[in-house]
Parts: structure tokens; sequence; C-alpha cells
């Protein structure tokens, strides 16, 4: 998110921008649908409420909360141009009256007010993140007091025999397939590095708290390859 730490992941992202989704599916069997409705299924907000997306890549997290809350505002950024144009085709596709809204954006430097938003959310873009502590604290001071966080990342899994089959997987099948879809060397290479090196869930359930977070919890999701984890901004 922040360019100054990770120029190169930008870059990354605008050049896979238009296969994104299709890997997407490919790459997690279409598990990544489910992690999404979990993260919506545990959004606690009114109809009008306003939400703040961050990393939202091409939109699939807004789309479902859309879904759901139909009068919510949501607040789509993302630091990628190529992502975010497909995120406003796909609103544009949303019935007459859609509240998506998309603006090209430095997670670090919101262009918004301080305690508007009724929640944020974000998927698979905190990994991306060098300081995360300092992201979560400035989502914090944008989050209305008793608002909540939903951070959705990919995890490897606890039990051994899983991570092995995971990690062999991720190291030798995913990168293959992500090069020859996308014709990118670096993505989907990158992609198992930062998995691997994403905190653990009580590391990073640590980091959600020193930034101000309470109520702090998490959910492992298709036998730990994805955790949900929420937090509250206090009263």
């Amino acid at each position: 998110m922040d360019k100054h730490e990770l120029p190169y992941i930008q870059d990354m992202f605008e050049s896979i921008a238009f296969r994104y989704d299709l890997l997407n599916r490919t790459l997690s069997l279409r598990q990544d649908i489910i992690w999404r409705n979990k993260l919506v299924e545990t959004l606690n907000v009114s109809n009008n409420a306003n939400i703040l997306d961050v990393a939202s890549g091409t939109g699939d997290v807004a789309l479902a909360i859309y879904k759901q809350f139909k009068t919510t505002s949501i607040h789509c950024i993302d630091f990628s141009e190529n992502m975010l144009k497909l995120a406003q085709k796909k609103s544009r596709a949303m019935p007459e009256g859609s509240t998506i809204y998309t603006a090209c954006a430095d997670a670090f430097d919101l262009p918004y007010p301080k305690s508007y938003f009724d929640a944020a959310t974000m998927a698979f873009g905190i990994r991306n993140v060098v300081n995360k502590v300092q992201l979560l604290k400035t989502l914090f001071c944008h989050i209305k007091p008793g608002g909540q966080i939903l951070i959705l990342e990919l995890s490897l899994p606890d039990l051994f025999i899983l991570k092995k089959m995971y990690l062999l997987y991720f190291k030798k099948i995913l990168p293959t397939i992500g090069q020859f879809v996308s014709k990118s060397n670096f993505a989907y290479s990158y992609l198992p590095e930062s998995v691997i090196s994403f905190p653990s869930s009580p590391e990073f359930s640590q980091m959600m708290q020193n930034a101000g977070f309470t109520n702090i919890r998490w959910r492992p999701m298709t036998f730990g390859v994805c955790t949900l984890f929420v937090g509250i901004r206090p009263l």
C-alpha cells in the first residue's frame, strides 16, 4: 500500500489487473468467493452506513457488501488504477443507484475525514504492507468509535501435513499456473513469499491491539489457508 516502501507492488498489480479475477478463482479453487462472503456476514452495520474498503482491487468485496447492504455507501481505494477501472466497470453494472465509489489513493494518507466510517475492510492487501501497525493506526483514526475493522488475509495452516501440502502447492504449482495465465514472472513467485512471511494470527492480533483496536478475534477458514481478523474501535 505504501508506494515508498514497496514500489514494485504497485507495478505488479497494474500488470496483472486484467487477469486478477480469473487467477483468484482458479488458484483458490473458488474459495475466495466463500471467504469474502464470510467477511460480509461478519460485518455489523446498518443499511445506511459508510464503509471503507482498502486495497479494493477489482471491487469484489465492495460488490459483496453492496448486495447485502443495498443503501450502504462503500468507498473503494486502491493504488492501482487498472484494478480500479475494473471495479468501476463492475459497479456500473449494478442496478441504478449503486453506492459504490472508487478513488486511487494511498491508504496511509486517506482523503476522508477522521472518524467517518462505520467499518473498514481489507482483503488480501495488508501482507503487502511493511509498516502494518502504522496502517492499522491510520484506519483506526478513520473509523467511528464503536466501528469495526475486518481484515481478510491468506495464512498458513497450523496442521503440519496440511502446511507441507499447502507449501508444495504454493511454491511449485501456483507460480507456474500464475505465470502462464498472467504472463508475470514476479507476481506469483512473490505471493508465496508474502504469505509465508505474514505474522501468525496471535502476532497480527497483537498488531491490531497495538493500533488501538479491542475485542479482537480471528477465524481460520478452509483448513487455515485464509484468516478473517475482526476488531473494534472502542467507544
